[in-house]
């Protein structure tokens, strides 16, 4: 079961205890909800806020395949996830991005957690403009789209 979306800020909040909501079964006995959220310093610049832009129709398909691929490359097949990552402007310690699991054992929901942010990070065309202190601000180098 997954839940992928990109939220517009402009338009909508980004919901906390919707992820948690979307995850809860009795068959699960262990949860994880992994919060990213805007830090104040990043090499050596004092960051005030981030402002993210997405491909939502590319951001959710490539959600979907990272979803999709879990069975294959970590043999976990019970399984429940809820990713929403914002599009919009992101002020400090607020949230960017959500992912929420539930699997039968702790063990499968870290791995498929920390694997679902390390695969977002690498795939998902999102982009963000950092903003500085000094009023400055600057879009960063991603990694570039890889295919599979």
């Amino acid at each position: 079961m997954l839940h992928a979306k990109v939220v517009d800020l402009e338009k909508k909040k980004i919901k906390p205890e919707s992820a948690e909501e979307f995850i809860a079964s009795s068959k699960f006995g262990a949860s994880i909800v992994f919060y990213g959220t805007v830090r104040n310093n990043n090499e050596n610049k004092k960051v005030t806020g981030i402002t993210y832009d997405a491909h939502d129709v590319m951001v959710i398909k490539s959600f979907q395949e990272i979803y999709n691929e879990v069975d294959k490359k970590l043999n976990i097949k019970d399984k429940s996830v809820f990713i929403e990552h914002v599009k919009g402007y992101v002020g400090l310690g607020e949230i960017s991005i959500i992912i929420a699991v539930a699997c039968p054992h702790r063990a499968e929901a870290y791995t498929l957690s920390r694997f679902i942010i390390e695969e977002i990070k690498k795939r998902s065309p999102i982009w963000k403009k950092e903003h500085y202190e000094n009023e400055d601000s600057e879009w960063l180098k991603g990694n570039p789209i890889q295919a599979n």
